[in-house]
């Protein structure tokens, strides 16, 4: 690329222009391209800056077809396409983009929350959203983005939705082929879609080697020796199954846990990891996690551990 005109520099894929608006400094996106971006800098010079024309739901179609299929797996390319269709067109129907407020956003939140949407829900539709502004303004077919800084509602934090002891128990007395499975889960911290990706080839030197991950990662999941010499029996894929809606069910019938679902499994292995002494940074590694912080919210000790440790402390001798 050229050397860039003086006052444009490069922010990721963009490149922009700082202006002075009312006695500060205000970023303006120019677009990707250089030759478009020294064009609309020179239309600025000249004291026209340029709208774009385009209406929210034809760039929402670019933005999908663009930006979101080689930025998202297939599962998140689904969703964005329809929370898109469901959510975001409707209510800015055929306005044009370059009209779009900061205040038409945080409409668009209140109007969501009066859908009777879970709060997560509503957070997913507003990062949507956020992602979709952004995009714009990299393009350059904003000069900013209207998204502002707190437009995601703040949710309470929860603890993982874990089995108990007794959960455990009933769910390991299915019928086989769940009981493999769940023992799998419950051994491994898989993702569902990690589980049914899972080979018999990937078993490896008592590891099993996890390839297609969330966030595109190879990682190396330790195995017990017992459920090592299982695997070593089984050819093709570990898990005979590809909708998790019939585990689900199936379980649900036999054990008579009612509220089981198959991540369950994952946030079971994490809580008895740490509940067991085991190191935070290899429990992060395990469950593959870009960061310790979304690990560490295992780490918080369930009711009865916390009343026996105090109880054990209690009897080494009076607290001061």
């Amino acid at each position: 690329m050229p050397k860039l005109l003086k006052g444009m520099f490069k922010r990721g894929r963009s490149i922009y222009v700082r202006l002075r608006v009312n006695r500060g400094d205000r970023w303006v996106s120019l677009g990707p391209d250089y030759d478009e971006a020294c064009r609309r800098l020179r239309e600025m010079q000249r004291g026209s800056i340029p709208a774009s024309r385009e209406s929210v739901e034809e760039t929402v179609d670019r933005w999908l077809e663009g930006y979101v299929r080689t930025a998202r797996n297939e599962k998140g390319v689904k969703l964005a396409r329809q929370r898109a269709t469901m959510y975001l067109v409707p209510f800015f129907k055929y306005r044009p983009l370059a009209s779009v407020t900061t205040e038409d956003l945080r409409q668009y939140r209140l109007h969501l929350e009066r859908q009777s949407l879970a709060i997560q829900t509503v957070a997913h539709l507003l990062s949507d959203a956020r992602c979709f502004f952004n995009w714009c303004e990299a393009e350059g077919l904003v000069m900013k983005s209207p998204a502002p800084k707190r437009l995601l509602p703040r949710i309470q934090e929860r603890p993982p939705d874990r089995l108990t002891d007794e959960e455990v128990e009933a769910v390991l007395r299915v019928p086989e082929p769940y009981r493999f499975v769940i023992r799998l889960g419950l051994e491994t911290g898989l993702r569902w879609g990690e589980l049914i990706r899972a080979q018999g080839s990937d078993v490896q030197q008592g590891m099993l080697v996890v390839s297609q991950t969330k966030s595109g990662k190879l990682r190396r999941v330790p195995l017990s020796p017992e459920l090592r010499t299982e695997l070593r029996l089984r050819v093709g894929r570990l898990v005979p199954m590809r909708d998790s809606t019939g585990l689900t069910r199936q379980v649900r019938r036999y054990s008579g846990v009612k509220g089981f679902h198959p991540h369950q499994l994952r946030h079971t292995f994490a809580c008895r990891w740490i509940e067991r002494g085991g190191n935070l940074s290899a429990l992060q590694q395990i469950l593959g996690h870009s960061s310790i912080v979304t690990t560490q919210r295992y780490a918080r000790l369930t009711d009865e551990h916390v009343r026996s440790e105090a109880e054990r402390i209690a009897r080494t001798g009076d607290i001061r």
